[in-house]
C-alpha cells in the first residue's frame, strides 16, 4: 500500500438496513451479495433489484460496492452463477469478490471492467500464490486469517496488489473458513454459504456402551463450547495492521445486528482516522476496546497475527457476551414533538440511555417522554412499534440507542 493512501474501512452489509448504518458510521465500503453465491445465504442479501439501489446509495455517500460472489460452485451452480455475474453488468459494483476459478474466469468475461478481489476463502497464506491471482487478473487478495503480521508485511514487499485482511468479528475454526462440520452434521455445505455453525454448539462426551449418558468435556457441569473460538478485535493495533501494509481491513459480520455494525464501524472510524491525524503520536483510545465490549461477542483475542498460541484458545465458558442492549433506531425528525424512532426492544419513559451519534463517545441521556402516532402520552414503547421520544442530546437519522443492561 503507498504511504500516503489510507487505509480502507471495509464493513459488512447484509441487508439495506445494515448498509444504511454502515455508510452512517463511517465506511469506505461495504461487502454484500446477492441471494446465492455467497458464503452467507441467510443473512438477508440483496435482489438484483435491491443491489442496484443499494450500490446507487452508496455510490451516492461516496461509499464503495464489493459484491461477493465466493462460494465454490458445483457443476449445476456454473450456469446460474455466470447469469448472475452477467447480470452485474447493469448494476456496477466497485469489485466481485470470489475464491474460486471459475468464478474468476466467469467474471473476467462478463465484467471485464470490475475488478476482482480474492476473498479469505481461497486461503492464501504465500506471496507466491497472490502473484498468481495476480497474474489471473485480481487487483485485491483477502490473506488467510492464519498469518502473522509480520507475513502479510512479506506478502505487501513481494507482490503488487492490494492486500486485505480482517480486523474485527467471528473466526471459524476451521481453516480460513473451509469447514464441513456443517455438512456431516446438518446436511447444509459451508462452502456453498449455508453454514450452520456447528463451531459454536454446546458438546459433551457419550461412551458407546452407555448411551444417553453425556459427559461434560470440562469441567462445566453444563458441556463444553470445544470449538467456540473468541472473536478477532484488533482496535488496539491499528498501528501494526496498517503498518504491515495492510490496504483494507475488513470487519466480519454479515449476519450480525444493526447494533454490532454501528459500534463496531464507528470504532474503527474514529481508529483510523486518529492515525492518520497524527502517526507519530497515535495511541490506542481505551474508550475504544469499552466501547467494543458493549456489543454481542464470545470474548476476544489478536487471532494468529502475533503468534501467540494463548490468543487462539477456545471460549468453553460461555456463547456470547455483552454489556449493552440495542433499544431503538432513529427514523426522523417530524413537525411532532420530539424524534421518531423504531423500537427494537421494549423501553420506558425514563429509562437511561445512551446515544450512539457519528463521532464521538456514546452520549448519556433519559427519556423523557414517550408519545404514539396519534400524539397520546405513553409509558413504554413496545418492540416493533414506531414512537416519538424526546431527550436532550441530539438526534438524526440512523443513530442507534441502547442501555447498559443491569447486573
Amino acid at each position: 500500500m503507498s504511504a500516503d493512501k489510507k487505509v480502507e474501512l471495509l464493513a459488512p452489509a447484509g441487508n439495506f438496513e445494515k448498509l444504511e448504518i454502515a455508510v452512517h458510521y463511517g465506511a469506505d465500503a461495504v461487502y454484500l451479495a446477492g441471494k446465492s453465491f455467497s458464503l452467507r445465504n441467510f443473512s438477508g442479501n440483496f435482489s438484483l433489484a435491491e443491489m442496484d439501489e443499494a450500490v446507487a446509495f452508496a455510490h451516492k455517500h461516496h461509499t464503495k460496492v464489493y459484491v461477493a460472489c465466493n462460494i465454490y460452485p458445483k457443476n449445476q451452480d456454473l450456469k446460474p452463477m455466470q447469469a448472475f455475474l452477467k447480470s452485474l453488468s447493469d448494476i456496477q459494483p466497485d469489485a466481485v469478490i470470489v475464491a474460486d476459478p471459475a468464478i474468476l474466469m466467469a467474471a473476467k468475461k462478463y465484467l471485464p471492467a470490475t475488478p476482482i478481489h480474492i476473498s479469505t476463502q481461497a486461503n492464501t497464506t504465500n506471496y507466491d500464490t497472490v502473484r498468481f491471482w495476480e497474474s489471473l487478473g485480481a487487483g485485491r487478495c483477502n490473506v488467510a486469517r492464519e498469518l502473522s503480521l509480520a507475513e502479510i508485511r512479506q506478502i505487501g514487499e513481494n507482490t503488487d496488489i492490494e492486500v486485505e485482511a480482517f480486523v474485527h468479528g467471528a473466526m471459524c475454526v476451521s481453516y480460513s473458513g473451509r469447514c464441513l462440520l456443517s455438512n456431516f452434521m446438518a446436511g447444509r455445505p459451508s462452502n456453498q454459504g449455508m453454514c450452520c455453525h456447528p463451531c459454536r454448539f454446546k458438546y459433551a462426551v457419550m461412551e458407546e456402551k452407555r448411551p444417553g449418558e453425556f459427559f461434560p468435556v470440562s469441567e462445566d457441569a453444563s458441556g463444553t463450547y470445544i470449538f467456540n473460538s473468541r472473536d478477532l478485535c484488533m482496535i488496539d493495533h491499528i498501528r501494526e495492521m496498517i503498518e504491515a501494509g495492510i490496504s483494507s481491513l475488513k470487519i466480519e459480520g454479515r449476519m450480525k445486528g444493526i447494533h454490532y455494525v454501528g459500534a463496531v464501524v464507528k470504532t474503527y472510524r474514529e481508529a483510523i482516522d486518529a492515525y492518520y491525524e497524527n502517526p507519530d503520536a497515535y495511541v490506542a483510545d481505551p474508550r475504544w476496546k469499552t466501547e467494543l465490549q458493549h456489543i454481542s461477542h464470545r470474548g476476544y483475542c489478536t487471532g494468529f497475527y502475533f503468534g501467540d498460541p494463548g490468543q487462539e484458545i477456545m471460549n468453553h465458558r460461555a456463547e456470547s457476551e455483552n454489556s449493552h442492549t440495542f433499544l431503538a433506531k432513529v427514523l426522523e425528525k417530524t413537525s411532532a414533538p420530539g424524534t421518531l424512532v423504531e423500537a427494537r426492544n421494549k423501553f420506558f419513559r425514563g429509562d437511561t440511555i445512551e446515544v450512539l451519534p457519528r463521532t464521538g463517545p456514546a452520549q448519556m441521556d433519559t427519556i423523557k417522554e414517550i408519545t404514539g402516532p396519534d400524539g397520546e402520552r405513553r409509558d413504554f414503547a413496545q418492540p416493533g412499534s414506531h414512537v416519538h421520544i424526546t431527550i436532550t442530546s441530539p438526534l438524526v437519522p440512523n443513530d442507534l440507542i441502547r442501555k447498559m443492561d443491569e447486573r
